[in-house]
C-alpha cells in the first residue's frame, strides 16, 4: 500500500490531538477506607470500592454509578443543580424508600449504649468486641430494612470514632438501592465544661463555647455567625452534616425551663442574631453551599416560647402556648424577617422544625406539627417556605399520662399512631423526628390512597423526597460523604478554634453588681470559696442524680489565680458560685393524689412560694388524659430545689462580716436576686463558661462586657402579671446601688454600659 507522505503530519497531528483530547480529566487515589477520586476544574468524589459502586467516564470525567445500572442518571450528574438532581432521583424512588427518606432516627451515641443502647451481633457493646466506630444492630436495620437516611448522634467516644463510624454507614448504604447517603446531625453540642481549663495553643475534644442565650449576651451578630462558621467545620469534620438548631423561640416567658437553649426575650435581637447563625453555619467561607456547609434546621415554629405558666411542651401539662398579649407576630418575626431572609447567598434556613405545644387560638386545637393552618397556610402559604418540615421527636407516639416522657401527641392523643402520622403529612409535614420504623408512614400512605388517590399521594410523597434531598445534594454528600479520620482529628477542638470559644465566654459574662469598684480584684489575694450543696433529684427520664456537697469551682483553677483559704476569717473576700432557683417544672403528681389538678407554680426565687397572684382560671386547657379543663394553681406553694444557694449567700456574707462577698451566678432563664443581692458586694452571672473565664473576668484580665438578653423580674409578682407572649413587660428587679436588672443591662469597669448596643436594642421595639 501505498502512502502519500503529505498525510505523514496530518496522521502524526490527529494521533497527538486524541492523545490529549481524549484523556481522562479525572484521578484516583485509594485509601483504607475508600476512593478518592479528583476531577479537574470539577467535584472530588469519594466512595468506598467494596459497597459495589463503581465509577461512569462521562466527557472525560468521572461520575459515581450509584444505582449501578450503567448509565450516568441525572441525580448521579454533578454538574447540574441540587433541584435538578433531588426532582430526578425523587421520581427514581418506591414509596418504600421515600417512606424511609421522611424518617429522621432516634438518639444513636457512637458507640451504642447506655440507656437507649443497642446491640453489636446480639451483645451488648460492652460483651460483644466491637469496634466504638461499628454499626450497631439497630443501624444497621434502619439503614436497610427501613430506609432510613437521616440519623441523629449524641454523644461520641471521640472525634476520630465519630467519623470512623461515620465512614462505615456511608459506605453501609452506598450499595444499597440508590445508593442515598447517610445525613447526620445534632443537637448543640458546643457547650463548656466549667471545670476544664482552656491553654493558648492547646485543642480539645471540640471548641467550647457559651450557650445561644450566652452569646446573645454579646448583642453580637457577628460573634454568632463567627460560632456558625467554626461549628459547622467542626461539624462536616465529625460528619454531621445538619444542625437541630438553632433554637429561635422567642424567650418571652421567664419561667420556661428551655429559656436557656433560646437567644433572649427581645424579637429584634432575637431575629438579628438566628439570621446569624443560620449563614454562618449554611455558607462555606462566606460564599453558598459547599463542603464546609450544615443545614440549619430552625426551632420550633412559630415559637415555642409563650408556654402557660411555664409549663413545658414535652409533658402534656405543658401541651399549649398562650397569647394574651395576642402577640404572634412577635415570636414569627425571627423566622420570618431572619432565617428566611439571610444576608448570605442559601437565602434560608433549610429546615424548620414545629414545637410540641398547642398554639391557642391559631387553627385546631392540636400540636403544631398537625396544624395545617400553621404549617400549610401560614408558613407554605403566607411566607412561602418550601424546605424541609419535620416534627419534633416523638410526636406520633402514645401518652399515658400528662406527667409522663411519652409520645406527645397532643389534641390527638385519641388517634393511632397511623392516623397521627398521616394528619401530620396532610397538614404539610416531609419528616419525622424520633421514628426509625418506616411502616406507620406506609400506612399513611395507604389512608391518602383511599381519600384521594394514587396520583395525588405520589406526588404528595415526591414533594417532600425533593425537599430532604435537596438538602442532600447542597452539602455534596452524594459527591464525597467520607472522612479522613486524621483531618478530623486536626480539625474538631483545633487550637484557634478553642481560643475563638474562650474569648466569646469572656464576652458573655454580666457583671450586675460592683459596689464600691470592688472588682478587679488583685492576684493572690486569700479567698474562701465554701462548696456547694446539691439536692438529689431527677431528670426528665427518671435519671436519678444523688445528694452532694462540692466545689462551685475547679480548685486548681481558682488556685491558679488566688490562695484558697478554709477559714473565712482569714480570707480577703469570698467566692460563691450559686445556680438560679430551680423551682420545678409546673406539675407535682403529689398534688394530684392528694384530690388537686396536679398544676402548682414554677417559681423564680430561691424561698418558698405561694402563688396568691395567679390566675383564678388557665387560659387553654383540655386532655384526653384529664377530667377537667382548669389548669390554674392559684393558691398553692411550692419550693426550689435550690434553696441552699441562696443559704449559702447568706451564710458566708455573715461569716465575712465586712469583707466582700463576690457572688457567681449560673443563670438558665430570669430570677429574683432580692433574696441574696443585698448580701453580694459584687454580681457576675453567665450563661455556662469555664470557671478560668470567671477568674480572667474578676481579676481585670478581662473588662466584662455581657448585657442582660432578658429582663430580671422584681418579684414573682410581676411574673405572675406578665403575658407569656410579651417580650419585656416585667418591673426589673432594683438593686441596692440602684441599677435595675432590665434588658440591655450590664456593667464594665466604668459602670453603666451605654454603647451602640444599648442604643440599637436597648428601646423597646414598641417604641422604636
Amino acid at each position: 500500500m501505498k502512502t502519500n507522505n503529505y498525510l505523514l503530519p496530518v496522521l502524526a497531528g490527529m494521533v497527538f490531538f486524541c492523545a490529549s483530547a481524549c484523556e481522562p480529566k479525572w484521578s484516583e487515589t485509594t485509601g483504607n477506607d475508600f476512593s478518592l477520586v479528583t476531577n479537574e476544574g470539577g467535584a472530588e468524589l469519594g466512595y468506598s470500592p467494596a459497597s459495589g459502586v463503581k465509577l461512569l467516564s462521562v466527557d472525560r470525567l468521572a461520575f459515581k454509578d450509584l444505582n449501578q445500572n450503567g448509565t450516568l442518571d441525572a441525580y448521579e450528574d454533578w454538574r447540574l443543580s441540587a433541584e435538578e438532581r433531588a426532582t430526578n432521583l425523587a421520581k427514581q424512588m418506591s414509596v418504600e424508600q421515600i417512606a424511609g427518606l421522611m424518617l429522621y432516627s432516634g438518639h444513636q451515641s457512637i458507640p451504642s449504649s447506655g440507656r437507649r443502647g443497642s446491640n453489636y451481633g446480639g451483645k451488648p457493646f460492652s460483651e460483644s468486641g466491637a469496634s466504638a466506630s461499628d454499626l450497631s444492630d439497630d443501624q444497621r436495620q434502619f439503614l436497610t430494612d427501613d430506609n432510613l437516611r437521616h440519623v441523629l448522634i449524641t454523644q461520641v467516644e471521640t472525634p476520630p470514632v465519630a467519623a470512623q463510624w461515620n465512614n462505615n454507614a456511608q459506605a453501609h448504604v452506598e450499595g444499597i438501592g440508590l445508593g442515598i447517603p447517610v445525613n447526620t446531625s445534632s443537637d448543640p453540642r458546643h457547650g463548656s465544661d466549667s471545670h476544664a481549663e482552656f491553654n493558648e495553643g492547646a485543642g480539645g475534644s471540640i471548641s467550647q463555647w457559651p450557650g445561644s442565650l450566652g452569646i446573645a449576651a454579646s448583642f453580637d451578630p457577628g460573634l454568632m455567625k463567627k460560632f456558625g462558621e467554626i461549628a459547622s467545620r467542626e461539624y462536616r469534620a465529625l460528619g454531621i452534616a445538619t444542625a437541630l438548631s438553632p433554637q429561635i423561640d422567642l424567650a418571652t416567658e421567664p419561667r420556661w425551663s428551655r429559656f436557656d437553649g433560646t437567644m433572649g426575650e427581645d424579637p429584634d435581637l432575637a431575629t438579628d442574631l438566628a439570621r446569624a447563625y443560620v449563614d454562618g453555619f449554611q455558607s462555606t467561607d462566606g460564599g453558598d453551599w459547599g463542603l464546609e456547609s450544615v443545614n440549619a434546621m430552625v426551632k420550633h415554629w412559630p415559637g415555642g416560647g409563650p408556654e402557660e405558666g411555664g409549663r413545658d411542651g414535652h409533658f402534656g401539662y405543658g401541651a399549649y402556648a398562650v397569647y394574651p398579649g395576642k402577640n404572634m407576630d412577635d415570636h414569627m418575626q425571627p423566622f420570618t424577617e431572619g432565617v428566611f431572609k439571610l444576608d448570605g447567598p442559601t437565602k434560608m434556613a433549610s429546615a424548620v422544625m414545629p414545637y410540641y405545644t398547642i398554639s391557642s387560638g391559631f387553627g385546631e386545637a392540636v400540636g403544631n406539627g398537625f396544624n395545617k393552618y400553621l404549617i400549610t397556610d401560614v408558613l407554605r402559604g403566607k411566607y412561602g417556605y418550601d424546605g424541609v418540615l419535620c416534627t419534633d421527636w416523638g410526636i406520633t407516639r402514645n401518652a399515658s399520662a400528662v406527667d409522663k416522657f411519652e409520645g406527645k401527641p397532643w389534641g390527638i392523643e385519641e388517634m393511632s399512631e397511623d392516623e397521627r402520622h398521616y394528619k401530620a403529612i396532610e397538614a404539610g409535614m416531609d419528616q419525622f423526628g424520633g421514628n426509625n420504623d418506616m411502616k406507620p408512614v406506609l400506612a399513611a400512605y395507604k389512608m391518602g390512597v383511599a381519600a384521594h388517590d394514587e396520583t395525588y399521594m405520589r406526588q404528595r410523597f415526591e414533594a417532600s423526597a425533593v425537599r430532604l434531598l435537596n438538602n442532600i445534594f447542597r452539602v455534596g454528600l452524594f459527591e464525597n460523604p467520607y472522612l479522613d479520620t486524621e483531618i478530623t482529628e486536626a480539625t474538631v477542638g483545633a487550637p484557634e478554634f478553642m481560643k475563638a470559644g474562650f474569648e466569646a465566654q469572656l464576652r458573655s459574662v454580666v457583671m450586675l453588681k460592683n459596689q464600691a469598684g470592688v472588682l478587679p480584684l488583685a492576684e493572690k489575694q486569700k479567698v474562701y470559696v465554701p462548696k456547694r450543696y446539691i439536692a438529689p433529684s431527677s431528670n426528665w427520664w427518671g435519671v436519678v442524680s444523688l445528694e452532694r456537697t462540692e466545689p462551685a469551682f475547679n480548685p486548681e483553677v481558682v488556685a491558679k489565680y488566688f490562695t484558697v483559704v478554709e477559714d473565712p476569717k482569714v480570707a480577703d473576700f469570698a467566692l460563691v458560685g450559686i445556680e438560679s432557683p430551680n423551682g420545678g417544672v409546673g406539675y407535682d403528681r403529689a398534688d394530684l393524689n392528694n384530690g388537686g389538678n396536679g398544676y402548682v407554680p414554677i417559681s423564680l426565687q430561691y424561698g418558698s412560694y405561694i402563688a396568691t397572684e395567679a390566675r383564678e382560671t388557665s387560659l387553654a386547657g383540655g386532655s384526653s388524659l384529664e377530667s377537667f379543663t382548669n389548669r390554674t394553681y392559684k393558691g398553692k406553694t411550692v419550693k426550689t430545689i435550690n434553696e441552699t444557694d441562696m443559704v449559702l449567700v447568706n451564710d458566708t456574707k455573715a461569716k465575712m462580716g465586712d469583707k466582700p462577698v463576690i457572688v457567681i451566678v449560673q443563670v438558665s432563664k430570669p430570677m429574683v436576686f432580692a433574696e441574696i443581692e443585698g448580701d453580694a458586694a459584687a454580681i457576675l452571672v453567665h450563661m455556662g463558661v469555664q470557671d478560668q473565664a470567671i477568674m480572667e473576668t474578676i481579676t481585670g484580665k478581662s473588662e466584662p462586657s455581657g448585657l442582660l438578653p432578658f429582663q430580671m423580674p422584681a418579684d414573682m409578682i410581676t411574673v405572675e402579671k406578665q403575658f407569656e407572649d410579651v417580650p419585656r413587660d416585667m418591673t426589673p428587679y432594683t438593686d441596692t446601688e440602684g441599677s435595675a436588672y432590665d434588658f440591655a443591662f450590664g456593667l464594665n469597669w466604668g459602670g453603666v454600659i451605654k454603647d451602640e448596643r444599648v442604643t440599637r436594642y436597648g428601646t423597646p421595639a414598641a417604641s422604636r
